[in-house]
């Protein structure tokens, strides 16, 4: 088995500490708040326990329970994919190797709480006046910044075209 780069064992420590923050981040807020309490922080954001039986924005959220299995199987299925990408991505590859350590650890954390709560903590409330956005949690955070730097390194690091005539 060939040894794994410096830059590859850095992208996994940043994986892990996304899933370490995440999974912290919930403990000190359902040791803190019972479900649906909150705390008024700011005008523009509060710290609320909520659970998310479904994906992301709650999308099938009331489908019965199957929802759970579904997406354990689809995060675990996607980490995995993206445990060999990082490992065998070019160590030049830097945005796109932080990219996908956000993105993993994300989704680790957060099949985590599906296995073994049944359902994901989100606690980080954002609002403008009486418009809420969704509760999301530290994971979601990694998967939405890995995603964008995701998109904005395949702008950057187009691979060459080939003219084809």
């Amino acid at each position: 088995m060939p040894r794994l780069q410096p830059i590859t064992l850095l992208w996994f420590a940043i994986a892990a500490t996304v899933l370490l923050s995440d999974q912290y981040s919930k403990l000190w807020i359902m040791e803190r708040y019972a479900y649906g309490e909150g705390e008024f922080i700011t005008s523009f954001f509060n710290l609320v326990r909520a659970h998310n039986y479904g994906a992301a924005f709650s999308f099938l959220s009331d489908a019965g329970g199957w929802q759970r299995w579904a997406f354990s199987l689809l995060a675990a299925v996607i980490s995995v994919v993206i445990a060999l990408w990082i490992a065998r991505l070019p160590v030049q590859r830097k945005l796109e190797g932080l990219a996908l350590a956000l993105i993993l650890g994300g989704a680790l954390g957060n099949l985590y709480d599906r296995l073994t709560l049944g359902y994901v903590v989100d606690f980080l409330d954002f609002h403008w006046s009486a418009s809420h956005f969704p509760a999301f949690n530290i994971a979601d955070s990694g998967i939405s910044v890995g995603a964008v730097l995701l998109i904005l390194d395949g702008f950057i690091n187009k691979p060459d075209s080939q003219a084809t005539d």
